[in-house]
């Protein structure tokens, strides 16, 4: 049996790839963020929480960071907006921030993603994502970028973390 998910799909980067832009990112954090002692790693359910996984290992693998991560959880399929919990105890203030996803579409989850971080004195919220599509119709961008790409409204990216046999980064 044939999974229709996989026909009409062409992969943009490999597992390699994106393992290469996951770690060239995680460089770039550090560059940004040495004079600090501990950054948090804030990654949104699902493949962004998987990318933030990444990040962490990365960065702890590169630097003396002490990171820390968190799990973003909140529904993005709903129309208004629902409340954004961690996924455990985390203490924010006056901390440096990574907000991570995999895609950067419309901007649309990265705003309602960064809402708990505005709400406390910060010392620097940023986003991380693999790919950045630029549709953006939200006031949010990228500090880092794995892969810009340029689609039309109608097409899908889809980013693959969290299965290691089809790790890589598709257009649909």
């Amino acid at each position: 049996m044939t999974d229709n998910s996989t026909i009409s799909r062409r992969q943009i980067l490999s597992s390699h790839q994106t393992g290469q832009k996951i770690r060239r990112i995680a460089f770039e954090i550090y560059e940004h963020n040495f004079e600090e002692t501990g950054i948090i790693i804030a990654g949104i359910a699902g493949e962004g929480f998987a990318f933030a996984k990444r990040l962490a290992a990365e960065l702890t693998d590169i630097s003396p960071l002490h990171v820390q991560l968190v799990e973003l959880l909140f529904d993005k399929n709903i129309h208004h907006q629902s409340p954004i919990l961690f996924d455990k105890e985390v203490n924010i203030e006056n901390q440096v921030v990574i907000v991570a996803d995999d895609v950067l579409n419309t901007g649309r989850t990265l705003a309602f993603a960064l809402e708990p971080f505005l709400k406390v004195r910060m010392k620097k919220v940023q986003v991380a994502v693999i790919v950045d599509r630029s549709h953006h119709m939200f006031p949010v961008h990228a500090d880092y970028v794995g892969y810009s790409l340029s689609t039309t409204l109608t097409e899908h990216v889809e980013v693959v973390l969290s299965n290691s046999e089809e790790e890589g980064v598709y257009l649909k």
